[in-house]
């Protein structure tokens, strides 16, 4: 029987979801919870065995914020821009700069000024992450370093270690992220260790 155009398209699509998903760190229960899709239906489309559907990716878009194109995979309309749409979390604005479900992510992160610069309280998850710092002086707790970044610096550091970011002064930061929850490594050129930060005027 001869494949049609489209199967490629639609049975990569489970793999796509789940990516999607657990990039976000979402369970099946808390998926289903917000979608009104039952747990059951989530796993065999993630896994392939139920063929995705408008009334099953209508409500997975809406629960990711994402556009139906990006769910299924379809080929741009040669539109190369990125329609942005900031995500408050922790009272941080991430603005994204990237579209592809799974992989690396990159952001513009926005930490707003505060009168009284927060306590740190580092978490951890799995993963590594790199950012850069444009506008103001980031406060950056990894494990027991606990520095400050001026504009022009950049970090890289493993997400497992504990770690924080904030306002070093209470003033607005703004700076650029790279993450990747699966432990991708995205990292500027250096000799330096696996933790580090460098002046971009060095480089």
């Amino acid at each position: 029987m001869d494949r049609k155009p489209d199967d490629d398209i639609l049975e990569a699509v489970g793999p796509r979801l789940r990516a999607l998903r657990r990039d976000r760190g979402i369970t099946l229960a808390d998926l289903a919870a917000t979608t009104g899709v039952s747990e059951s239906t989530l796993s065999r489309l993630e896994s392939g065995q139920r063929r995705a559907t408008l009334e099953l990716l209508l409500p997975l878009a809406r629960t990711y914020d994402v556009p139906l194109d990006d769910l299924v995979g379809a080929p741009r309309t040669g539109d190369p821009r990125i329609h942005l749409k900031p995500i408050r979390r922790s009272g941080m604005i991430f603005v994204p700069l990237s579209r592809r479900p799974g992989g690396v992510h990159a952001f513009k992160m926005i930490i707003p000024a505060r009168p009284e610069p927060l306590e740190p309280t580092p978490q951890t998850h799995e993963g590594f992450e790199w950012l850069y710092v444009l506008d103001g002086r980031l406060r950056l707790v990894v494990g027991e370093r606990d520095l400050t970044l001026p504009p022009g610096e950049a970090a890289e550091f493993d997400t497992s270690l504990p770690h924080w970011l904030g306002t070093a002064d209470g003033g607005a930061v703004e700076l650029l992220i790279l993450f990747g929850q699966q432990g991708l490594r995205s990292h500027v050129r250096t000799d330096r260790p696996s933790w580090h930060a460098s002046d971009a005027s060095r480089s």
